[in-house]
């Protein structure tokens, strides 16, 4: 069995020494400092970086941040919060300990430390575990032990950006929730997608009635009205259940005894998700 790092220990996992009183700590200035291309995190609270400025003028930084150092000074790999609130503290120095890491060193280390501490949107979340598929090659199960997630997770995490950007946004910024954008999933066409998107922020509806919504424009619309000839009301409603639970297409083809339940997948990464949900590997 792979021992996955946890979360709770800090980033000892990462960088030998962390969780101890770091050796070579030293003050090094903010002007030297450029920031991590790899970071996960774009969205920065400002009266969150206050508050944390208001803590920093009166008891200092108490946890150093890590660098690794550059051409023309040092580069940022975990601890960009801190920094952007002693910059607003009005701080010229910063206590950091500066550490060897490569590229895809950095990105891990950012990611994890926003995990941690619960800093990434849905949507960085999402972005960063691509990013880590995309620059490094990772599958969904290295990601997952390198973050202490499961892979279920990661992948469900994923699924997120097959979502129009505007919808994305709205997670991003908090009008739309991670549930609403699941819920959301479960129509198959953008303008479906925009469309309940539109629904949802102008009636305010919840993630349940979201889910209600996104059945009602998942239903066929014959000219005739009414159900499919031929469809039983109840196989349909028990298509429509099971859509709305694995996020995919389901068809329920009944036989003289017994019958047949397809699922849809849309990638080998998609049909390990769908048998982690079944089986109850969460």
């Amino acid at each position: 069995m792979v021992q996955r790092r946890g979360l709770g220990k800090g980033l000892g996992a990462l960088i030998p020494g962390a969780e101890d009183p770091p050796r070579g700590l030293r003050e090094i200035s903010l002007s030297e400092l450029e920031a991590n291309p790899f970071q996960p995190r774009k969205h920065f609270d400002r009266s969150a970086l206050e508050a944390l400025a208001e803590t920093i003028r009166a008891h200092g930084v108490l946890t150093p941040v890590v660098v690794r150092r550059t051409e023309e000074g040092y580069q940022i790999v975990a601890g960009e919060r801190r920094i952007r609130a002693a910059r607003l503290a009005g701080l010229s120095t910063i206590p950091a300990v500066v550490r060897e890491a490569t590229d895809g060193q950095a990105l891990e280390m950012a990611l994890v430390e926003n995990l941690q501490r619960e800093d990434l949107n849905p949507v960085e979340s999402a972005e960063a575990y691509q990013r880590l598929i995309d620059e490094f090659g990772l599958g969904h199960e290295a990601i997952a032990t390198r973050v202490g997630r499961d892979r279920s997770t990661v992948a469900n995490a994923l699924r997120l950006l097959r979502l129009p950007r505007k919808i994305l946004e709205d997670v991003a910024g908090g009008a739309l929730s991670e549930g609403h954008a699941r819920a959301i999933l479960g129509l198959e066409r953008p303008a479906d997608q925009l469309k309940a998107r539109d629904e949802i922020l102008r009636r305010h509806l919840t993630v349940r009635a979201t889910e209600a919504l996104v059945r009602r424009l998942r239903e066929p619309r014959p000219s005739t009205g009414g159900i499919r000839p031929g469809t039983d009301p109840n196989l349909a409603a028990l298509e429509d259940r099971l859509r709305t639970a694995l996020g995919s297409k389901v068809r329920i083809v009944k036989a003289e005894r017994g019958g047949v339940l397809e699922v849809g997948f849309f990638s080998d990464e998609d049909l390990t998700r769908l048998v982690d949900l079944i089986a109850g590997d969460r």
